[in-house]
C-alpha cells in the first residue's frame, strides 16, 4: 500500500500563495461565470482603443490567459457601480 497524502490533502492549499493560485480561472470558467462566449472574454481583454481599466483583468501564463478571481470580482463590482 502506498503512503502519502490523501486526495483531499493533496488538493488543499499548503500556504497562502498556493491558495491564491487556486483562484486563477481559465477563459472557459470566466465565460461560464459571466454567461458569455469565450470569444467575448477574449475580445474584452484586448486593447483596441479601450482603456486598460475598462478591460477584463488577466494574467498571461505562456500563451494562456488566466484570470484572478478576486480581480474579476472587483471588475464586476466596478461595472455594477458605474450603472
Amino acid at each position: 500500500m502506498l503512503s502519502g497524502p490523501s486526495l483531499a490533502e493533496a488538493s488543499e492549499p499548503k500556504n497562502e500563495f498556493e491558495s491564491e493560485l487556486q483562484e486563477l480561472l481559465t477563459v472557459e470558467e470566466v465565460a461560464a461565470i459571466l454567461r458569455v462566449s469565450k470569444s467575448w472574454v477574449y475580445e474584452h481583454t484586448r486593447a483596441r482603443g479601450t482603456p486598460r481599466s475598462e478591460r477584463l483583468p488577466y494574467i498571461k501564463v505562456g500563451k494562456y490567459l488566466r484570470f484572478d478571481a478576486r480581480a474579476l470580482r472587483a471588475f464586476i463590482q466596478k461595472k455594477c457601480q458605474a450603472m
